[in-house]
């Protein structure tokens, strides 16, 4: 795999790859042409791609003409229309490949029509994913010498990770939740309910895999916490936690950003046991978490975090909450208060950066408003998008 973010990637850095003479290998391969229309070509490309899935991920480069494993000449496919050509093997790549995989495409022009097409494709803890395009019913994996198709035992083994990662993961976040309700926070913290949101990228639980924390130290301003104006920070063991401060030296909001890419984000005045009276401000919350949200997946990937990133949201200390709203608008609804402390939400897997905010949040801010007796958010009209009543 190129050492770079793949939009970054340009003609230099190709060459490169031939001056250097960087052979194929398991994160790596080389193909002088675009696969045609035949289904051979279809089903040996869906192979390459699965392959590098279900392995360590990698870049499938196709324009290049290599001898033995190395790259000789940088020629580019020719192809009338590059868009077109992309969603036509975007199109293939989710239509072939059973469970879906996490990938994403680059084109660097060479000289007129001709492109380098780079097809960039995450390991996936999601697997293992097998080719299904017209009956080719196989499961590939990759090492220093191409793909290979999985045998039995291997297919058990890849199995069993798949599932073992949903118990770390299921683990981690139980762990945390159990340490929070408990008041086990890395410093003092304000009384009352509290908005948790976890971040954890499924490669996170990748043996000795860590994230490079000096983008931070040397910028902390780039770790605000939910509904904060002012923040400092410091260096701890988990990573570096970032916080604001409150009265009485205590913090309301903190984000501790763990060294294996897992943000843990909490804030306490928004459900502070200050307030009179146990409302949710139904607009403070939603447009603060929207915001911190967008902020946290900036940073993930400016850290070269890789999709999927399990979300979840969680609400502590809230029983007996309500939801704010005008209650003249909603006369005629069963509204009520909450009826648990720990409001857990389903998590939202999200698999590209592309993806708003506001579609990952939307279902979890409507099963709180269900919590209360609504049938969903009114800050979202009912196409989804968001009004901020």
């Amino acid at each position: 795999m190129i050492n770079k973010h793949l939009d970054k990637i340009d003609l230099n850095d190709l060459e490169q790859l031939r001056s250097n003479a960087v052979l194929e290998g398991k994160t790596i391969e080389y193909k002088k042409l675009l696969p045609t229309n035949s289904d051979a070509d279809r089903k040996e490309f869906l192979a390459d791609i699965s392959s590098f899935s279900n392995a360590s991920g990698g870049d499938l480069i196709f324009g290049i003409l290599e001898e033995n494993g190395s790259p000789k000449s940088i020629d580019g496919v020719e192809a009338d229309n590059v868009d077109e050509e992309i969603r036509k093997y975007e199109n293939i790549i989710r239509d072939g490949i059973e469970p879906r995989i996490v990938f994403a495409t680059r084109t660097i022009n060479v000289s007129g029509k001709k492109n380098v097409f780079i097809f960039r494709i995450n390991k996936s803890w999601a697997g293992p994913h097998r080719v299904i395009y017209k009956g080719h019913d196989k499961f590939y994996s990759r090492n220093s010498a191409r793909k290979y198709a999985l045998d039995t035992n291997e297919l058990k083994n890849a199995f069993n990770l798949s599932q073992t990662l949903t118990e770390q993961i299921s683990k981690f976040k139980i762990e945390r939740i159990t340490q929070l309700v408990s008041d086990n926070l890395p410093l003092p913290f304000y009384e009352g309910g509290k908005i948790v949101l976890h971040l954890i990228p499924l490669e996170s639980f990748s043996p000795n895999y860590s994230i490079d924390l000096n983008p931070i130290i040397n910028e902390p301003a780039k770790l605000k916490p939910i509904y904060a104006s002012g923040w400092n920070y410091r260096i701890n063991l988990e990573g570096v936690l970032s916080y604001a401060g409150g009265g009485n030296d205590k913090s309301h909001s903190y984000i501790q950003l763990y060294r294996n890419g897992i943000i843990e984000a909490i804030e306490g005045l928004i459900l502070s046991s200050d307030r009179e009276k146990k409302i949710i401000p139904s607009l403070t919350y939603e447009l603060e978490l929207l915001k911190s949200l967008a902020e946290f997946l900036n940073l993930a990937k400016e850290f070269g975090v890789n999709m999927p990133i399990v979300i979840f949201l969680t609400l502590i200390g809230v029983k007996d909450w309500e939801m704010g709203v005008d209650r003249m608008k909603f006369w005629h609804n069963d509204y009520y208060k909450i009826d648990r402390d720990i409001l857990q939400l389903p998590e939202t897997i999200i698999e590209s950066y592309d993806i708003e905010p506001k579609d990952i949040l939307r279902p979890m801010f409507d099963l709180i408003w269900n919590a209360c007796g609504f049938k969903r958010s009114y800050n979202f009209d009912e196409a989804g998008n968001w009004t901020a009543k």
